[in-house]
């Protein structure tokens, strides 16, 4: 037994070549084995240098960058100190990690403390530009809310904070609710659905890259949250406005290359990615013992054709020539008043390709006429669904924050406030209209009355369980005219509402491209006409009053305030009054540009430079991006004589806002002055690239290039000027130098 085993040693040894036995032999496979750790070691330390070097790169200089002061506040709201108190207010900078800077939207103006009062009961109300209340945010649904809840739970202080924001969708109400959830709240009320598509990272939008994967999205959005990630943006352009994208906001009109059909494949993450953040709304919401209503979304279906539509592709030319018949009879036929006639064309076109928009809304105009509600119901939601220009939630939308709200209801405290289902009953024949809706998705008084009522069912239970017995209703719920009262909607908020949509909505595509406008711009325009009429001066003095009673009932509502001091320097021309409103906003809101800016109208209407200097300073400090306050600023300095600075500011305020005409106009004033006839005819040129119709840059640059003795190109411009603006006597008497007289139409 012994030999045998010396034997094998043996054997062992000669056959790896050595003479020696087992010892050597252990000695050799532990050194293998040390030698095999010491590898991986190696690598594992290669490893941990390739991951860990760069990760403490960065983030010894996102230290660097913070203690610099680099960038800025990525969260809703900033620190301020009002009266002495910490108080969180707006960031007007939140939305530059998702737009432009020049093309960012922002939050009207809000306030609230950083420590919550006892008996506080704190709402969030979340969504885009409907929430927000545009055209006029002084009768957004959050302030009929406010004045519900106060009214009916006198025992609980309520803070409604509107933190929603135009252009935006679900990616980015996403991280305002992240932002919300730090701020004690105890309720959220979302309203959101109709950006989902053109708002970031949609497959409509021009406004970030079209994405379709949710984590790469979401990482983004945190990256550039970080100051390193602030840094590699403004390094490498990514939120520079492209080539072929937007060089300033123009509305709804920038999205009109972005047609999406309502078979698109790109459409299922859309909606996949709006459960998902819905769904993590209501977690966020959870997670801090706060309650959350979900509304389902409003749109105008009777009074809103489609913005754009398209045929469905693959048709025959044979296809196409009968459907273009059929189509161009039931339009005569229509135009005519024959419905019935004009509903058989339709319905022949149809059989050959009913995907096209309006022609499917033409179907519910011509079913509504003869009183076929329940058709013309299904024809108009078909219209909307198969817009190609997705402004409006649809079907699917609605669908989704139902599903949610049910999955959602027991486990995270989330209630559904079917706003949608509320409109539809209250419009005639079930089809929202023009009652409820100034165009496609914004609310009139009465549809933002409807919203705040409807929330309100839900809101209730919530706050009776949660302040028990202080919180018992009482009364009954504020009626539409206890709101006007109180909001202060009158003849003169209404014309100014009005005037928005009508001049700088629908005077715009796509509205322009859409169905009947002539028609709805001119009754809009009676309506105008009618309301300014009714301004009587002894009429907006009645308003002022007005205004003073709201105050003094509700001396903190500073949207009273502010509505209050623009109807005194504007239409009242009381400057010191006005600045008196002004500055008690400036007091309570001294976070927010917008105060400043309007003390500094009101100061350089009184001729106070000085003053409007210092105020407009101000405002740049926090909104570094207004080219509109740089512009004044300008102006101010050319008044007292500083034209370096002037121009300066000039030159700024055409950088951050290069559709502003004046801007070029008072530049090239400057050039003028020193001879600098060819810089100012190119800075004419260069505003004409922007804004091609400005009869006012046409003009001068006619005027330019007639001192430089170019007549023919003077004559050019002139013309143009002409045809854009043949009633300005400015234009005329420029065309009758350059042209001759006579040469210009009586």
């Amino acid at each position: 037994m012994q030999n045998s085993n010396h034997q094998n040693h043996g054997r062992g040894a000669t056959r790896f070549g050595f003479s020696s036995f087992s010892p050597v032999w252990d000695l050799f496979r532990i050194s293998d084995f040390v030698l095999r750790v010491s590898r991986r070691r190696i690598w594992l330390f290669r490893l941990a240098a390739v991951v860990l070097g760069p990760a403490l790169v960065l983030g010894g200089l996102e230290l660097g960058l913070r203690a610099a002061g680099y960038g800025y506040s990525p969260r809703v709201a900033v620190k301020c100190e009002i009266d002495g108190k910490p108080h969180w207010g707006e960031n007007v900078k939140f939305a530059w990690r998702f737009f432009p800077p020049i093309l960012a939207r922002e939050f009207e103006p809000f306030a609230f403390p950083v420590q919550k009062p006892a008996r506080t009961c704190r709402v969030f109300v979340l969504g885009s530009s409907a929430a927000q209340g545009i055209p006029n945010h002084a009768f957004c649904f959050g302030r009929f809310l406010q004045f519900m809840l106060q009214e009916r739970f006198p025992g609980v202080n309520f803070e409604v904070v509107t933190a929603a924001m135009a252009a935006i969708n679900s990616h980015v109400v996403r991280e305002i609710a992240r932002d919300c959830a730090r701020y004690d709240p105890d309720l959220f009320v979302v309203y959101m659905g109709n950006n989902e598509v053109v708002g970031p990272y949609g497959p409509g939008t021009v406004l970030t890259p079209a994405l379709s994967n949710l984590p790469l999205i979401r990482l983004g959005i945190r990256l550039r949250a970080t100051k390193v990630g602030q840094l590699a943006s403004a390094l490498l352009g990514a939120h520079r406005v492209g080539k072929g994208g937007p060089r300033y906001w123009r509305g709804m009109e920038m999205f009109l290359g972005q047609q999406v059909r309502a078979d698109d494949v790109r459409l299922a993450a859309t909606y996949e990615h709006f459960r998902r953040n819905l769904q993590d709304i209501c977690r966020l919401g959870a997670d801090v013992g706060a309650a959350t209503v979900l509304c389902t979304v409003g749109v105008n279906l009777r009074d809103c054709p489609p913005f754009a539509s398209l045929r469905r592709p693959g048709l025959t030319p044979e296809q196409q020539k009968s459907w273009d018949t059929a189509y161009r009879q039931g339009v005569q036929a229509e135009s005519q008043g024959r419905s019935a006639e004009a509903l058989g064309f339709y319905l022949e076109a149809a059989q050959i390709d009913d995907s096209y928009a309006e022609l499917q809304f033409r179907l519910g105009r011509c079913r509504q006429l003869a009183g076929e509600s329940a058709d013309a119901r299904d024809r108009y939601l078909r219209a909307r669904d198969l817009d190609t220009l997705r402004f409006r939630a649809d079907d699917r939308i609605d669908a989704i924050i139902r599903e949610v709200a049910q999955e959602a209801k027991l486990a995270a405290g989330v209630h559904l406030a079917d706003v949608a289902a509320a409109l539809d009953a209250n419009s005639p024949d079930g089809l929202p209209g023009a009652e409820l809706f100034y165009e496609h998705v914004h609310l009139t008084f009465a549809g933002n009355y409807l919203v705040a009522r409807t929330a309100l069912e839900q809101i209730e239970p919530v706050i009776v369980r949660r302040f028990g017995d202080q919180a018992q209703p009482r009364g009954a719920v504020p009626t539409p005219t206890q709101c006007a009262q109180r909001l202060a909607y009158n003849d003169w908020s209404r014309h100014r509402t009005l005037d928005t949509i009508v001049h700088s909505f629908l005077a715009k595509a796509p509205f322009t491209n859409q169905l009947h406008h002539r028609e709805r711009v001119a009754q809009l325009t009676q309506e105008l006409q009618r309301l300014k009429a009714a301004l009587t001066p002894q009429r907006l003095h009645e308003i002022a009053e007005q205004y003073r009673t709201a105050i003094e009932e509700s001396p903190d509502d500073l949207r009273l305030r502010w509505d209050y001091g623009t109807l005194l320097a504007e239409d009242l021309k009381q400057y010191d009054a006005a600045a008196v409103q002004y500055r008690i906003v400036q007091r309570y809101l001294p976070h927010s540009h917008m105060s400043y800016d309007a003390l500094a109208a009101v100061l350089r209407a009184r001729n106070d430079f000085a003053g409007a200097i210092a105020e407009y300073k101000k405002e740049l400090a926090i909104k570094p991006t207004a080219g509109t306050a740089y512009y004044h600023l300008g102006w101010c300095y050319r008044k007292q004589g500083k034209t370096d600075l002037a121009a300066d500011c000039y030159r700024r305020a055409i950088r951050f806002q290069p559709d502003y005409v004046p801007a070029y106009v008072e530049l090239a004033e400057l050039l003028i002055d020193k001879g600098q006839l060819e810089g100012a005819a190119q800075l004419c040129r260069e505003g004409l690239a922007v804004m091609p119709d400005s009869a006012w840059l046409h003009r001068n640059l006619a005027a330019l290039l007639l001192k430089m003795g170019k007549r023919q190109e003077a004559a050019e411009q002139i013309r143009t000027a002409l045809r854009l603006d043949p009633n300005s006597p400015q234009i005329r008497g420029a065309a009758e130098k350059i042209l001759g007289p006579g040469v210009v139409p009586r």
